[in-house]
């Protein structure tokens, strides 16, 4: 018996030491190989420390910027990215960012970053905290083989063709929108306004009249749980990913995981009425939720099903709610917000809306597609305000990127958008202000040729919805300015936050005069 417990203890001494080596090896041999290697090339950063790395620091630097308001004339980056901002002010454009054990290299090279975002087989998605999946999953998140399958299974919802279809639907949501607006500011003494929820009301609406054909109220729920699931997801991400952690039932946690499970109940009950419709032969080939779930009637010649699960269905339903919403109520708030600010440009814009659609006729695809103001007012807004600040990618084997840079596998990598958009050697030196003359001739003119504005990312990952998100921004911001001038209100604070999507902090209140 002594000698059984002898081996016993023995194998498990040497289970121990295994384990304890091949722990010290990923926590701590393997980062400083990185980081030498990275170092050869001129990248660096900070010293790299056991588990946590650079998180701290970079948890402590956005709990500060985020206490901290800023004035128009102060550059954004320190207070939307700020330990980007500081890694970049104190190492160069060649620097990195410790992410728990993995470095991430910071890319400010627009050919690399051309390049990676045109590999997107090689460079894929980072694989990060798995509560992110809570909130969002599918075609965002997916890669390889399952990215390309749902990428061709969703986009004939995407084509003009069937863009030009929703044009009413947007319409009526905008002038939804507007007559809660014009009943806001009836009363002579209370002109100011919060535009913010009302954008994100006029978005969430959208959404759901043209992917799902129900009203924003039969999906208020949906976004309301999204909103709170985005404020939780972010707060998680900010923080080191512990293996096992997201079982541990924490607060936040069994939230998260609550909140996950009602919206993916509202989902199924909204996607089985639409599935007995579709046997009932109701069917609406016009809707995103249609395609989708006609894509699992779909079999090959040997019977196996060619689509998506159900599972898959509410996945992607949740993308097109959270990304298309949010995205698009960002962008048309900054818009306002900075036509607040520079009243020339509001005129502009306002006069040319009048002369292509008058003041009171509904606008139309081909009017939208002449307003060359309001599009360089647009595309100034998505440069200044991305919705996205950083993009992140992986790489899973040795790599080479460009003509000399080589990576080790493991390596993430960030492409930091925000910064691309704000370079001085790219924009000039009047990059932070907005000035939409630069698009007068259209984005490739304004970027000098160069890959800096990708503002719904590039390449085979372009964010599939762009066409749509410009055409209602486009709409909406017409028929406001139809209707309505407007300027800042005093208790206006300057505060872009990125929950996610980069918005107002504090919201964003407006003084707003109907004409």
């Amino acid at each position: 018996m002594y000698e059984i417990w002898s081996y016993v203890l023995a194998a498990a001494a040497v289970i121990a030491a295994a384990a304890a080596w091949w722990g010290w090896r990923i926590v701590w041999l393997k980062p400083k190989r990185m980081e030498k290697h990275l170092k050869c090339q001129g990248y660096v950063g900070n010293p790299y420390k056991v588990l946590f790395g650079d998180l701290k620091d970079f948890s402590a630097l956005n709990k500060h910027a985020r206490s901290t308001p800023i004035s128009f004339s102060d550059d954004i980056l320190p207070r939307a990215a700020p330990f980007l901002h500081k890694s970049i002010n104190t190492f160069g454009k060649k620097s990195i960012m410790w992410f728990g054990h993995m470095p991430r290299v910071h890319l400010t090279d627009t050919e690399l970053v051309k390049e990676v975002l045109s590999k997107n087989f090689k460079y894929v998605k980072t694989k990060i905290n798995p509560l992110v999946k809570l909130l969002l999953t599918g075609l965002l998140r997916y890669d390889l083989d399952q990215w390309a399958k749902h990428r061709k299974i969703i986009n004939p919802a995407f084509h003009m063709d069937k863009l030009k279809l929703m044009l009413p639907a947007f319409h009526v949501s905008c002038l939804e929108m507007i007559n809660e607006l014009q009943k806001a500011t009836t009363n002579e003494s209370t002109k100011e306004v919060d535009v913010w929820p009302y954008l994100q009301t006029l978005t969430a609406d959208v959404i759901s009249r043209t992917a799902f054909g129900s009203s924003y109220e039969e999906g208020r729920k949906i976004f309301q749980l999204l909103k709170i699931q985005a404020e939780l997801v972010t707060k998680a991400v900010s923080t080191l990913y512990i293996p096992g952690w997201r079982f541990i039932p924490t607060k936040r946690n069994m939230r998260m995981k609550k909140i996950a499970k009602q919206i993916d109940n509202l989902l199924i009950n909204l996607i089985n009425k639409r599935v007995n419709a579709l046997k009932a032969g109701e069917s609406n080939n016009e809707d995103l939720l249609n395609i989708l779930l006609e894509s699992n009637f779909r079999e090959d010649k040997c019977g196996k099903m060619m689509g998506m699960t159900i599972k898959e269905v509410v996945d992607e339903c949740k993308v097109f709610y959270f990304a298309g919403q949010e995205t698009t109520a960002a962008l048309l708030v900054w818009t306002m917000v900075l036509l607040a600010h520079h009243q020339e440009w509001q005129h502009r814009a306002r006069e040319e809306v009048f002369q292509v659609f008058g003041k009171d006729n509904k606008p139309n695809f081909d009017g939208l597609n002449r307003l060359k103001i309001v599009t360089m007012i647009l595309n100034e807004v998505l440069r200044l305000y991305p919705p996205v600040v950083q993009f992140s990618r992986t790489i899973n084997e040795d790599m080479k990127l460009g003509e000399s840079l080589h990576l080790q596998a493991g390596t993430l990598i960030a492409l930091p958008i925000i910064l691309l958009h704000h370079d001085k050697e790219v924009w000039g030196d009047d990059a932070k202000e907005f000035k939409p003359e630069r698009f007068a001739e259209g984005i490739s003119k304004a970027t000098k040729g160069q890959f800096s504005y990708l503002p719904f990312s590039w390449g085979p990952r372009v964010c599939i919805g762009q066409n749509f998100a410009l055409l209602e921004a486009k709409m909406a911001v017409a028929m406001i300015l139809q209707h309505f001038s407007f300027e800042l209100s005093p208790l206006y604070t300057h505060a872009p936050w990125p929950t996610i999507i980069l918005q107002p902090q504090f919201g964003a209140p407006l003084i707003m005069h109907q004409i």
